[in-house]
């Protein structure tokens, strides 16, 4: 029995999402984290699901979100309570533990 092409691309793309969802994080509009090298500031995260916002603040739009345990380059600036991601990717520093070794001062 052939299946209808629409179901395969519906198929595909749940399966795409799966695989995204189980590497840890939702990149938004596909970009990728910022890496800030070796020693830079590296945090995971410590909260189940935690988002990330397009500005530092509880009411900024939602633009990704990690699961517990992600890992992400970061950047020393904290601002209001959210760390700085990346370019207009912000998350609550409450919920991101600096690795060992990183300076994220």
């Amino acid at each position: 029995m052939l299946l209808p092409k629409g179901t395969l691309l519906v198929g595909g793309g749940i399966i795409a999402v799966a695989i995204i969802y189980s590497m840890g994080v939702d990149p938004p509009n596909g970009e990728s984290a910022p890496t800030s090298g070796v020693g830079g500031c590296r945090v995971a995260v410590t909260a189940d699901v935690l988002n990330v916002r397009a500005a530092p603040e509880a009411a900024g739009a939602i633009v990704g979100k990690f699961k517990s345990g992600a890992e992400t380059d970061a950047d020393k600036l904290v601002q209001n309570g959210y760390r700085k991601l990346g370019e207009n990717r912000w998350a609550s520093n409450e919920f991101l533990k600096p690795l060992d070794g990183r300076d994220c001062g």
